[in-house]
Order: C-alpha cells, then structure tokens, then sequence
C-alpha cells in the first residue's frame, strides 16, 4: 500500500506533466505484474498431489505396520487384498500440506490384479516402488525380491505405455542415479525444500556399469528390509557370523544395482532408521532437501541411497566372504533351518477293565500251579511213589507247563462263567496230579508233603484252606472209583 500511494497520487490530474503520467503508469503496472508473478510461482511450487507409494512383499514381512507407523497410527489389523493408507507430507518453507497415497498390496499372488486399480498409465510417473523384504527370514528375502519385481514389471507392461514416454522415464532414472552427489551431513531434523540446483560446472555424470539400472522400471524402487533387530536372535539361535550377514547384503545390493533402488535396514520393533526412511521416500517423490549420506558400518541399520553404490563398493564386503564365494547361489548358504518337530507323548488306551482283571487272575492261578508243583515234589520224594510214571490206566501227569491244564478265558465270556471255568479248570488240574487213593501211602505222604513244604518255605496261610478244599473233592473223587468197581491197587505195587 506504501508502494502504491504515491503512484495514485501523481496519476491525479493536474499534478503533472503528460510525460511524468506516462512513465507512472509503467511503474504501476510493473508493479502489478511482479504481485501476479510472485503469486503464480507461489501456487505453482505448492506440494503436487496425487502421489503413490506401491509396497509390496510376504505375508508377515511387516509392510503394513511399517507404514502404519510412518503414517504416526498404530495397525493391528491386516487387511486383505489391496490395503490403502496415506501419509501427511508437510513443507514448512512453504506451510504447505499434501497427503501422499499407499498402496500394499496382499502377499498372496492371487491378488496381483488389483494394482490395476491403484496405479494406471497416468499416475505411474508419480509412483515409488517399495519391495519389503523380512529379515528375520533371510533365506526368503531374494526369492522374494525377484518375485515381486517380477510382478510390477509385468503389471507396467500391461499398461500399454507409449514407448516414447516410457524412454522418457527410464532416462530420468538413469539421470537420476548418475547425478547422485554425496551429501553434505547437516543438522536438520524435518524434510526441506531442496535448494536450487548446481551450476553447469559441477554436473559431471559417470557412465553405468555393466550390472546398472539393467531392469529400468521408469520408476524409483526402494528395498526396505523390515525386522532387523531380529539379527541377534540369528546370531544366537542359527549360528549366523559376519560373513552371512555380508553375503545377504551383498546379494540385495546386486539386485539394487540392477533396479537402481535405494536400500535401507528398519526395525519398528526399536524403531531404528523410521524417521530416515520417511525423509528419503519424500526426498524422492517431492524433491525435498536430503543431508543424510550412506550408512554401511553397522550390519543392522545399513542405508544405502540410489546412485551411491557400483560394484567396487560392494566388492568390499566379499573380502569378508571365506566359505562361500559372492557368485554362489543365495538359497546353497543362506538355507532354511528344519523345523523342530514337537515330540508328543504317545497316547495310551486302558484296556477294558474285565479284560484286565481275568487276565490277572490267569497269571495268578499259573503262579498257584507252581507252587503247587515245588510242594509236591518233596513229598512224592520221601515217600516213593508206588505206582510207575508209565502205568496204563493210571492217570499221569502231563509233561508240559502247568499253563496247558488252564484254559485262558474267552474275553468276549461273562465275567461269571470266565471265573467258574478257570477254577474248574484249576481243580482239574490238581486232581490229576494226584498219585494216589484216600488210605493210601501216596497220598498220605502227599499231604504231609505239602503241609511240612508249607511249613518249611513259608507258605501262606491261605493254602491250609487250599487243603481242605483238596481233601474234599479227593473224597468225592474216590467214592466215585468205588461205585465203578475200580480195584485198588496190590501190595506188589505199592
């Protein structure tokens, strides 16, 4: 307003010359013009919108809680599909505010035909590809990497771009990674608006290697390795040395060059190089100031910007390597550990409980035989038995093991009738072995055989009612020879 009130004032009538009211006139709408201008380039250097970050990677890398936290929310939820988030972007040279779109996409394949709905041929000029890849599975990570790089090739593909606009995007890719400079290390702690570029003098661009930017997508990429503090538990659980840790890097930073991504290690868990991650990903896609350089001396939190690396560099790390060479197969030394299987117990079935009961009582009835046999032996011994083992018509005894005279119930019997036939049985058996009639030296000298054996080894009382039962069932057994008109045995004999 000071600015214009005098040029009002000598625009009145009078207060001048015609020449003077000229040459005010020009100095009015020079200053009109440079308002407008500053105004157009004001509106013009506000945050573009509309810009893209596509992530992809497994299932459980940790893609989604990564940019959750970059978006300052806490994600517990795993979504399916397509996952949408958007991060706020904030200038503070020019108080602007933007919000830059995510897409993550499902770790399964199935669902690689959704990209087609977050990025189209228009919007890929203004999209940064970033390949999670999980550090705590490390055998994983460059099938992973070549899978999913796959994935996005085949997808811009599809689009159908004009080769010309897609030569025009791999050659800013390509001029993006050779006028890489090193940056200058600074203290600020918030994204800047980058300052104006370097002269003509300083813009000297080296030639790509052999190995660089082979797989030009005409996009930025990033690999971002999630989970690294899961390197201790490496270290401890699988044996992990130096010389592993070299060789993953070495890979992933091969496959960078061939991208001509950037890499970069995080852990949300301890929340190492988040902040960093956020800087670059709108370094990339706003063109804001970066200050931060390389970052390879620690084997967790390495950095590594696009247009930093070449082959020398990495050539480094295989001075480390002594058991595996840097041209190797990834998956023959970083292999899978097998999985422990957890041993369970073997389950055991209960028998039934009358199956186990009789088959008790079988084992103690060929026990009772036994000692039955030890106690009828002393006795036949001292008393001589008057009838030969050989005789016909006279019972003998069977030469085999007391368990042939004892049947073995039928599991499927009653309880009742499998007990009644394995005392028959037993009687039976014992009645058999008896060498003698009632009267008899035989088998008098049986029964003080078997009560002095009784006597002597310490039977059980219980035996003496044994006896008892014997002497009955010998008495009914010997009214019954006297009914058959068995003649007894001759004095010759006895």
């Amino acid at each position: 307003k000071e600015k214009m009130a005098p040029v009002l004032e000598k625009q009145h009538p009078g207060a001048a010359g015609a020449g003077d009211n000229n040459s005010e006139e020009e100095e009015g709408q020079n200053l009109w013009s440079s308002i407008l201008s500053e105004v157009s380039t004001r509106s013009s250097s506000k945050l573009p919108s509309g810009k893209n970050i596509l992530v992809f990677g497994e299932d459980g890398s940790g893609k989604t809680t990564l940019m959750a936290k970059l978006q300052g929310a806490e994600h517990n939820k795993k979504g399916r599909g397509l996952e949408y988030l958007y991060l706020n972007v904030h200038d503070e040279d020019r108080d602007d505010h933007t919000r830059c779109n995510v897409w993550i996409l499902d770790g399964d394949l199935y669902h690689k035909g959704l990209l087609k709905f977050a990025v189209t041929a228009q919007s890929l000029p203004d999209c940064l590809a970033v390949f999670v890849a999980d550090m705590s599975r490390p055998w994983t990570i460059m099938e992973s990497l070549q899978k999913w790089a796959s994935v996005l090739r085949d997808h811009v593909d599809k689009l159908k771009i004009p080769p010309e606009d897609m030569r025009e995007m791999e050659q800013n890719m390509v001029k993006a990674f050779q006028e890489y400079t090193e940056p200058e290390d600074g203290s600020q702690s918030s994204p800047q608006r980058r300052a104006p570029p370097a002269g003509e003098d300083e813009a000297i661009v080296l030639p790509l290697g052999d190995n660089t930017l082979t797989h030009n997508l005409g996009i930025p990429v990033l690999i971002v390795c999630t989970k690294c503090d899961a390197v201790s538990v490496l270290e401890k659980e699988h044996d992990y040395r130096e010389e592993h840790f070299d060789f993953i890097q070495s890979c992933i930073r091969r496959f960078c060059l061939h991208y001509g991504a950037g890499l970069i290690y995080t852990s949300v868990k301890e929340e190492k190089n988040l902040d960093l991650l956020y800087k670059y990903i709108v370094h990339k896609l706003y063109d804001f100031q970066f200050i931060t350089p390389a970052l390879v001396v620690e084997k967790d939190a390495v950095f590594i910007p696009s247009g930093w690396d070449n082959e020398k560099k990495i050539g480094i790390l295989h001075e480390n390597l002594s058991t595996v060479r840097p041209e190797d197969p990834f998956g023959d030394f970083i292999t899978k550990p097998p999985v422990r299987k957890l041993v369970h117990d073997k389950e055991i079935n209960a028998e039934d409980e009358q199956v186990f009961l009789m088959k008790q009582q079988v084992w103690l009835s060929f026990d009772f035989n036994q000692d039955m046999n030890v106690l009828e032996s002393p006795g036949r011994a001292a008393s001589g038995s008057p009838r030969p083992a050989g005789r016909a018509g006279q019972p003998t005894v069977a030469g085999g093991s007391p368990m042939t005279a004892v049947k073995k119930p039928d599991p499927n019997m009653k309880a009742g009738a499998a007990n009644e036939g394995v005392l028959a049985n037993f009687f039976n058996s014992l009645l058999s072995k008896k060498t003698g009639s009632p009267g008899s030296p035989g088998s008098a000298a049986v029964g003080a055989g078997v009560q002095g054996s009784a006597k002597k080894t310490g039977q059980k009382p219980g035996l003496t009612d044994v006896q008892a039962e014997l002497d009955r069932m010998t008495r009914k057994q010997d009214s019954v020879v006297s009914a058959n008109n068995i003649p007894p045995p001759t004095e010759n004999e006895a």
